[in-house]
Order: structure tokens, then sequence, then C-alpha cells
């Protein structure tokens, strides 16, 4: 992720974020990053006068609104995506066509559709970080595991293959992308189907260690822990694991006892899997509107992010929680949205780097931004001068 887009496009919406109250303060407002080069300064400077220049990579017409996207962890090029239809629709862009952006033209043909659900999946989605398996939830109540590792493997090895497999792989292949027409891609079977909700399935997601694990949460305010070694029945059940629909799960990639769960209740909930029958062990109360989607940092295990309905992305650390003094762990506020957040990602490479998408209903668009908070609000202040000292002489220059 380049430096520039992320000043640029933080400095250019005018965000104005902030810090818990009950944290002490160090700067109102997040800035670029101590480590970034003096070109990157000097267009914070002038991101105010000039929008930001952006070049698109591929355009790829979906055949549909895009609803959720996911990244394959094994192979950055392979994409998955939701839109209001029962398929999982994924792709390779590294061997789509370029397309024009033209009402004119037909949508784009998926490399690939994943079925099995009998009504629209429209957002529950989430890729493996281990095999290369796809999990998708719907309306249908259902929980959809797929395994794409057959498909990868003849893609890499020939991009128009026609090559057939049996069920769980690639079947009905047709190599000629000229038939644009998405019924006319290949299709993956279902690994597993797994019944346990009693409404629509809203978010899943896969244990950081095992391809076999995951949990999902749904309108039926349940949050549940599957393996697919034991069946398709849940292995745990919590019935009421907040006092609304649930709308968003994740699950710790570094300390894997660890849930977090979003609800319509305005809440986000962390909970133990070795205890989750007990409830949850802290709810976090910070938005005053629906959570939309919450995630770990990748680098820090107690630390975690959450969006909501009410355009503000709030950045917290459960370490803080201090009943007694009244710490709520909350220590940033990024309210540069003009609207709902629907999703955010933290930067893998760069973990203090957020990206974050709001439906600005009003403008009939979306905005996406790319922002990072200021070093000293993370860093012992002692590291964070040392990092200054170090280029000093290229903020100077």
């Amino acid at each position: 992720m380049d430096d520039n887009e992320n000043v640029e496009t933080h400095d250019t919406d005018g965000g104005n974020d902030q810090e818990d109250e009950n944290t002490p303060t160090r700067s109102s407002r997040s800035s670029q990053s101590s480590d970034h080069s003096s070109h990157s300064t000097q267009s914070t400077a002038q991101s105010t006068q000039s929008t930001p220049s952006q070049s698109k990579f591929k355009t790829i017409l979906h055949p549909g609104e895009v609803n959720r996207i996911r990244e394959l962890p094994q192979n950055s090029n392979i994409l998955a995506t939701h839109t209001d239809s029962p398929d999982v629709l994924i792709w390779d862009i590294e061997s789509q066509p370029n397309r024009q952006a033209n009402l004119a033209c037909p949508a784009s043909r998926p490399d690939l559709i994943l079925t099995g659900h009998k009504d629209n999946a429209e957002f529950a989605l989430a890729m493996c970080p281990t095999e290369p398996f796809v999990l998708s939830g719907g309306k249908d109540k259902s929980v959809i595991l797929w395994g794409i590792y057959d498909h990868i493997s003849t893609l890499a090895a020939d991009p128009r293959s026609t090559k057939s497999f049996e069920t769980g792989g690639i079947k009905n292949s047709k190599g000629d992308r000229s038939d644009d027409a998405p019924s006319s891609s290949p299709s993956v079977q279902a690994r597993g189907t797994f019944q346990g909700h009693e409404d629509t399935v809203e978010d899943v997601q896969f244990c950081p260690t095992s391809a076999q694990e995951f949990c999902s949460v749904g309108d039926d305010s349940c949050l549940i822990l599957w393996d697919a070694r034991s069946g398709s029945t849940p292995v745990i059940k919590v019935e009421r694991a907040h006092n609304a629909d649930l709308h968003c799960v994740d699950w710790n990639p570094l300390d894997v006892n660890l849930i977090l769960t979003g609800s319509a209740d305005n809440t986000v909930r962390m909970f133990d899997r070795r205890n989750l029958t007990s409830g949850p062990i802290n709810i976090f109360q910070g938005h005053s509107e629906v959570v939309n989607c919450v995630q770990w940092s990748p680098d820090r295990a107690s630390v975690f992010g959450s969006a909501a309905e009410d355009g503000v992305l709030n950045i917290w650390d459960h370490k803080l929680v201090d009943q007694q003094n009244k710490s709520t762990g909350l220590f940033f506020r990024h309210v540069g949205h003009r609207d709902k957040v629907v999703d955010f990602h933290f930067n893998s490479s760069d973990p203090w780097t957020i990206v974050s998408v709001s439906d600005d209903t009003e403008t009939g668009g979306g905005t996406l931004q790319i922002w990072r908070m200021l070093d000293l609000l993370y860093k012992p202040e002692e590291e964070a001068l040392a990092d200054l000292e170090k280029i000093k002489s290229h903020l100077l220059t």
C-alpha cells in the first residue's frame, strides 16, 4: 500500500479523529506515520488542494452489486464476492480480461461459481488462512464450506482448461471466454452444509489455525462454533450472544481463544472459546448505532477495531479496560466518514494503516479511505521520538 495514498486519502476527506476521553491525550488528529518520506509529507500539504490521483489496475464488470469481497490468503489474485444471489463468485484477477466500464457491455464471467445455497447469500463470506477453502452463509440459514484447491491448481497449469472434476471440484467448464454469461462458468459443489441457525446467517469466520473449525453469527442472535470433522451440527451454540441481531464476527489470529462479535444492539462483545456458554468476558460500548464490522489487529493480540452505522470506526485495546478507573479500552476514534462505515481492514504489512469504506447514501455513492494513526498513540514516547530522529534529515529537506 502506497504511503502517499495513505496520507492523501485521509487529509483530503478532512476527517476529525478523536481519542477516548479516558485515555491521556497526545494528539487530537490522526496524521502521517513518522516513517513517511519527505515526498509523502509534501503530498500531505498539497492534498487539501487537489484530489489524489489513483490508477486502476483492472476493471471487472461484476454481475450485480458487490456486497462483500474477500481475498484468498494463499493467492492474492484470487477473490471471492457476494452479490444478491445464492452463489459465491470466484475471480482470478490475473486471468480476467480488462473491461470498459460501459453499461452496454455484458458482465464479466467469473472464473468459478460456488453453488449450494437455496436462497440469497449476500454478506457472510470468509477465506481460510491456512488452506484454499471458502465459507459462506445466507438467508437459507445455512453455512456452506467449499474447497477450491483444484481450481487454483488447474488454472495455474492452464488458464483455459476444460478439465472437469468429481463432486467438490470443477464441472461443466467452458474454456472459451467468448461467452461472458456467469452461468457458463465452471461450478463447484459444497464440501459441507451446516445447519443450526434459525434465521439469516450474517457473517462467518475461520479459525486462524484450522480449515475445519469456523464460527458464524446471524439474525437469530446466536454465535455458533462448528467443526467439519464432527458433522453438520453445531459444536457449541450461544443462544443469546447479544440483545439483537448479530452482524459480524472475527477470530483473533494471535490468540485463538478470543472471538469478537458486533450487533444491532450497538455493542461489541468478546468471548473466550474455552467457556463460550458463560457469556462474553467483555462488552464494549462505544457506538450509537448498529455495529457492521469488527476485526482484530494482525499485529497486537489485544487490539481490535469496530465500525458502525454511526459513521465511526473505533480502535480498542482490551488490556486497557479498567472497571475501577472507568476505562473502556477505547483509545482512538476515526470519524472522517460522512455516513455508515460498512467494512474496514488492517494492513497486514503495516498494521496501523487501515482502509475503511462507507456507504454515503446522501451522495449516492461510497467512500474508501486509507488512513493511519499518529505513532505516539500506540508507541512509547521514547520509541516514537527515536524513530523521528532517524528520519529528521528527510523531514527538514
